[in-house]
């Protein structure tokens, strides 16, 4: 089957896409309104961008061509954190992503502690095995829906001490969740390790 990308819709092309693109990374994003409200959303439009100085890039569409709360509030104190959920916050993470009006705190709806920021006030999720304090470095708009790719500094790296070997997360520890297309998502499943392929090791320009 052969499709012309401008002969569909964005929320065809969406569909398409988030079904192509699997298994996506979740970024489980908590931000603080400018009433002091804390907001937790998930996007899995998210990626690494920079290493040195550590930098992750999410992208956060609109609804109906108003800024969801998430990109609001980051705007307005240029701070973020990005959570990562294992298997067992699958549920919480899910039912985060519904549209609740920006009056509505989904750490409180769902019941979801929090601790403190260390470089920063927005806090992060306590259960999260893995939450990174970020901020913001610059916004790129694309595309004609009003889409924006936020980029963050991380400052702060909370992990799990079980997580950690050598300077490494250990994945199977972690059990990570992804998402695929509509509202599915899959768990780590097997993993398959090959030989090190030998790399030029990592430098600062």
């Amino acid at each position: 089957m052969k499709i012309l990308a401008d002969s569909m819709s964005p929320e065809q092309t969406y569909k398409l896409l988030t079904g192509i693109v699997v298994p996506r990374p979740i970024a489980w994003v908590s931000t603080l309104s400018a009433s002091g409200l804390i907001n937790v959303a998930p996007f899995s439009c998210y990626t690494i961008v920079s290493n040195m100085p550590p930098m992750i890039g999410i992208n956060i569409g609109r609804k109906a061509g108003i800024r969801k709360d998430t990109a609001t509030n980051i705007l307005g104190n240029n701070r973020f954190v990005v959570n990562i959920a294992d298997e067992t916050l699958l549920e919480p993470l899910h039912q985060s992503a519904a549209e609740y009006p920006p009056e509505v705190s989904e750490v409180q709806l769902l019941k979801l502690d929090t601790l403190p920021g260390e470089s920063m006030a927005t806090p992060r999720l306590a259960d999260a095995p893995i939450s990174m304090e970020c901020q913001l470095h610059s916004v790129t708009p694309y595309g004609d829906t009003g889409a924006e790719f936020f980029v963050g500094e991380i400052k702060v790296l909370h992990i799990r001490d079980s997580l950690l070997n050598n300077g490494k997360i250990e994945t199977t520890n972690l059990r990570p969740i992804c998402r695929l297309g509509g509202p599915n998502y899959a768990t780590l499943g097997e993993v398959v390790t090959l030989p090190a392929v030998l790399q030029t090791p990592k430098s600062v320009l």
